[in-house]
């Protein structure tokens, strides 16, 4: 008997997910909450609650060659860093191609997903689905793959900022962030040196009058543009990955450490992490290091306090409108 599979979400995982499946002569059925495939990728203006969201500028920081699906190799003619938006239209591609559309229930929302009564013989799972004229609909399957993403719900920390209800000027999550239009002429504080907040923070340096980039932890800072002009991900080879399994992770971090600050020294930028390289994610950017040397970008520690319109840091500096 054929058996089948709810997938959860038609985004990177969802889309190979269904193709698996079909692969192996299974039945699946993917619930798409919104109108269109892609997740993360489907850029919209206004974000929407619960749902994954991007900026009009980002660029995917991982080489095109190493983020493909494996049996269906990126265009020729894409670039090596891809917008946004020609990522989406590859995921449409391999959508067309392996004829997978068909199993997509867009504006479909997944409400409930629970073991059958007799779930401890048959394996079997009831998800109930909501379209979007609010019709829900109850159906059994073999199994479940849940697709959904992690990016969907922001981290607003507000009470880690003391003072903040007496704030004067505009905050919000990255989340919301689409450009730096309300940027123009203003001082800017970007807290967390993420990879969103170091692009947001080197977007906004172009048309604010200062932006300070405040860091509880600091962060080690990969270029994708590397040795003899390559993607950094060109050396992430066999060899790199026998090396892992051989050496001590300290030696792998010395030698890893020694070569970012050959580059620029993380000490003198004010971006030398309490942590070790390879114990956390790296910030790749390019472009922030010249901004921090061209003074446009102000590495601070922590925020301490907000008064006013002024944010106080850690180490005793503010920053004032």
């Amino acid at each position: 008997m054929v058996q089948r599979v709810a997938v959860i979400g038609a985004g990177p995982s969802g889309l190979t997910s269904v193709k698996a499946c079909l692969d192996e002569g299974m039945e699946p059925t993917c619930f798409e909450s919104s109108d269109d495939m892609g997740g993360l990728w489907k850029f919209k203006e206004v974000s929407e609650p619960n749902r994954a969201s991007i900026y009009r500028s980002l660029t995917i920081n991982i080489w095109k060659e190493m983020m493909c699906y494996s049996d269906f190799p990126i265009p020729a003619d894409y670039p090596n860093y891809m917008h946004h938006s020609k990522i989406l239209k590859y995921f449409r591609m391999y959508a067309e191609h392996f004829k997978l559309l068909p199993y997509i229930r867009f504006q479909t929302s997944v409400k409930r997903v629970t073991q059958r009564p007799d779930f401890s013989r048959t394996g079997q799972w009831e998800v109930v689905t909501e379209n979007k004229d609010g019709l829900e609909e109850k159906n059994v399957f073999d199994a479940v793959i849940c697709c959904s993403g992690h990016f969907n719900y922001p981290n607003l920390p507000l009470k880690d900022f003391p003072g903040i209800e007496t704030f004067e000027g505009k905050y919000f999550h990255s989340w919301d962030y689409k450009g730096p239009e309300d940027m123009h002429g203003k001082r800017v504080v970007v807290i967390g040196i993420g990879n969103s907040g170091g692009d947001i923070a080197v977007e906004g340096s172009r048309v604010a009058e200062q932006v300070y980039l405040s860091t509880r932890s600091g962060a080690w800072v990969i270029r994708q543009v590397s040795d003899n002009g390559l993607p950094v991900d060109r050396f992430n080879t066999r060899f790199v990955h026998v090396m892992f399994r051989l050496l001590p992770m300290s030696v792998l971090n010395w030698l890893g450490e020694k070569k970012l600050n050959a580059m620029y020294d993380h000490a003198m930028y004010g971006l030398k992490p309490k942590h070790r390289l390879f114990s956390q994610i790296p910030v790749i950017n390019d472009d922030l290091p010249f901004k921090i040397l061209s003074g446009s970008v102000l590495i601070k520690p922590n925020v301490k306090e907000i008064r006013g319109s002024t944010v106080v840091f850690n180490d005793g500096s503010a920053a004032e409108n």
